[in-house]
């Protein structure tokens, strides 16, 4: 009895968890929406570990599918943990700011979901709450985000910005998403029974899910819901050309149902249309909506380029997992450069699992195509075991979710929720799979045996406080965001610092460190600008300002060496500090700004620090190398075209200084600064008219 209440509370969990991804948020906060999807993973997979752990205790007995699949996602849990163990930067790679997607503990926790939810939903009473309650889900999501396309203002909900705004993160995000709740929606119109009125509810649904598709204008989109689409069409086809060889052979082929899944075909037809069509169709709904999409990430081609070099260099643990950022840094084609992007700290790559591969080694990919493949593996088995005994529609239909889940993530960055829908509904296809086959079962009875009791007892209680503690140490750090975000809205720089020393004492991090650096720098400033009436007290607060900042940067510089963030910033405040008549900063700076350059090699903006700190130390030459550089990597960086100009005059070459600053001029023209600078140029290189007095001494002079 005990065990069955603690069952059925285990299941609760795990069930809200999937069924909320797609639009929890916490309202009333400054949290974003994903660091708040990241919180109710993390309390939920807590009270359903905890539940599950006390039910096996009361029940004796511990059961496990047994399953290759969930062997090849440890496997992937393995190969992070010892990426990450192995990283430079161990802690950025294990937790990150803010249980950041590409870290080991959220692969973990993705795991356990995975696995939590072939134990528990892996049964088919459970599988269809499951797929019903996402379809109540995805019909929430849907409604109201089409709602709030006509009505942003009224709802925003306080988080969201604009018409793009939605409970998934990003546009393309929700465009996947979209994908997502169509397939669902086609799977029960076509192979579950349902009323009439619900079929037509169903179909509803699924035409407002492809109108929103078109109004994110995707073309992955529709790539991905054409292909699956095409599977399920050619899937219920198979089922019912079965079903006409067993019908009654008296029955004349006049009498018979047609079954022709026409809703699939046309679906499939639709897609095909606004793939094919591109901007001539796509176009039409967002632009007529007044929507815009503007974001951006590498290519396949530059994620796969920089994976290839970190394997160079670290071949079977790669750079470590969340550091694709400082392998972007490193290893960018210096084709970027020439684009408006040149100067991105990209996070990820083309898609989350390319991301991936190109930070965890060698072992990381192994263990993901190994993954892969034995998910692939059992369930193409099981799509051809269900058309022979024409059942096990739920195994089908988890499978094909996973599977389109799973692509989105290759070919996109989706975010927090697709992934891990990815995982949940894996691990339900998994469980199901498991049940429908003979002695795929591990089970455990540790109550008939003393000995297997004390381990079995030991091993629940251990995980039931090691599961606690890493809630509490979570939820700490979770606080911290609240304290960091009050810091960066904060309307007053005493109320910034006050937020900001809050968020490090729960959890030090460089983002912290940086932000603390600037909060001073802020401050700094703020006293600069009334040098003149500056108290005894004021000047004790500027030095102070000056240490803090200070001690900010290298405190961020410490905790990552290997982002150039830190170091750039650092370089700055030395800068800063220079400016103010600190002795011996110029150099510093210059120092800071190597150690940056070393870390992003092809970053121009880095060189033209270097330019302009050592310019500001007497130093030309350097400078004028710096500048060059800078110019060399990137031909049309007015910036440094200008600082050239500067360099020049400061050397008497006023041509040079012109010709430099005529070229800044031409690449853009409708800058009234350059135009200025410019004309002031010419003004000081054309010769002063020589006045009556000069003009009649100058003969008397030449005959001297």
């Amino acid at each position: 009895m005990r065990a069955n209440i603690f069952d059925r509370v285990s299941f609760l969990s795990l069930f809200l968890i999937i069924i909320l991804l797609p639009f929890f948020f916490l309202p009333g906060t400054s949290i974003s929406i994903e660091t708040g999807k990241g919180f109710l993973l993390v309390a939920g997979l807590t009270v359903c570990v905890i539940s599950h752990a006390i039910s096996r205790f009361f029940a004796g007995k511990i059961i496990l599918p047994r399953s290759l699949c969930l062997w090849g996602g440890g496997g992937v849990v393995l190969a992070f943990f010892l990426s990450a163990l192995f990283s430079k930067v161990s802690e950025v790679s294990f937790f990150g700011t803010m249980f950041d997607i590409g870290t080991f503990w959220f692969i973990f926790s993705a795991f356990l979901l995975m696995l939590l939810s072939s134990i528990i939903l892996g049964n088919p009473k459970n599988a269809r709450i499951v797929l019903f309650g996402a379809i109540l889900s995805s019909g929430l999501v849907l409604v109201f985000q089409t709602a709030h396309l006509f009505m942003p203002g009224i709802l925003s909900l306080g988080v969201l910005a604009d018409k793009t705004g939605n409970m998934l993160g990003s546009w393309n995000a929700f465009g996947l998403f979209a994908g997502f709740s169509a397939l669902v929606l086609l799977l029960v119109v076509e192979f579950f029974q349902t009323t009439k009125m619900e079929k037509l509810l169903f179909q509803a649904l699924t035409v407002l899910s492809l109108f929103l598709i078109a109004a994110v204008n995707f073309p992955l989109v529709w790539v991905l819901l054409g292909f699956f689409t095409l599977i399920i069409f050619v899937y219920k086809v198979s089922i019912a050309s079965k079903e006409k060889a067993t019908e009654d052979s008296t029955l004349d082929a006049g009498e018979r149902k047609s079954s022709f899944p026409v809703f699939s075909f046309s679906v499939i037809i639709i897609a095909l249309l606004f793939f094919i069509s591109g901007q001539f169709i796509g176009g039409i709904l967002p632009s007529s909506l007044g929507l815009s999409n503007n974001e951006v990430s590498p290519s396949f081609g530059a994620t796969i380029l920089v994976a290839k070099s970190v394997l160079k260099e670290d071949p079977v643990f790669g750079i470590g997992p969340n550091r694709f950022g400082e392998a972007w840094a490193m290893h960018k084609p210096i084709a970027i450069n020439a684009t408006q992007f040149w100067d991105v700290a990209f996070s990820s790559g083309s898609g989350l699992l390319p991301t991936f591969a190109a930070t965890t080694g060698s072992l990381g990919i192994l263990a993901w195509l190994v993954f892969f493949v034995l998910l692939m593996w059992s369930g193409i088995k099981s799509i051809f075991s269900s058309i022979k005994n024409g059942e096990n529609w739920e195994t089908m239909a988890f499978f094909i979710l996973s599977v389109y889940l799973f692509a989105a993530c290759f070919f996109y960055g989706g975010g927090v929720v697709i992934f891990l829908l990815a995982f949940a509904f894996s691990g339900v296809f998994i469980g199901l799979s498991a049940r429908n086959a003979q002695n795929t079962e591990i089970s455990i009875s540790f109550l008939d045996d003393h000995r297997k009791s004390f381990f079995s007892i030991l091993f629940i209680i251990l995980m039931i406080i090691i599961s606690a503690a890493l809630s509490f140490k979570y939820i700490e750090r979770f606080v911290s965001v609240a304290h960091f975000t009050k810091a960066l809205q904060a309307p007053t720089v005493p109320l910034a610092e006050e937020s900001i020393n809050k968020a490090l004492a729960l959890h030090v991090n460089d983002l912290y460190l940086r932000t603390y650096a600037q909060i001073y720098l802020v401050k700094l400033d703020s006293l600069v600008k009334k040098a003149d009436a500056l108290s005894d007290s004021d000047k004790a607060d500027l030095q102070t300002s000056l240490t803090q900042a200070v001690s900010g940067a290298q405190g961020a510089a410490v905790y990552n060496s290997k982002n150039y963030l830190n170091f750039k910033l650092l370089g700055s405040i030395y800068q800063t500090a220079a400016t103010l008549g600190v002795k011996d900063t110029e150099g510093k700076a210059v120092e800071a700004y190597k150690t940056a350059a070393a870390l992003n090699p092809l970053n121009p903006g880095l060189k033209l620090n270097m330019a302009s700190a050592s310019f500001a130390d007497g130093k030309v030459k350097e400078a004028k190398d710096y500048a060059n550089a800078a110019l060399t990597l990137k031909s049309d960086y007015i910036d440094a075209l200008v600082v050239l100009s500067q360099i020049a005059k400061s050397e008497g070459d006023n041509k040079n200084a012109i010709l430099y600053a005529e070229r800044s001029l031409a690449l853009d023209g409708a800058n009234q600064n350059l135009v200025k600078y410019v004309d002031s140029l010419k003004a000081s290189n054309s010769p002063a008219p020589l006045n009556t007095s000069e003009k009649a001494k100058e003969p008397s002079t030449k005959k001297k």
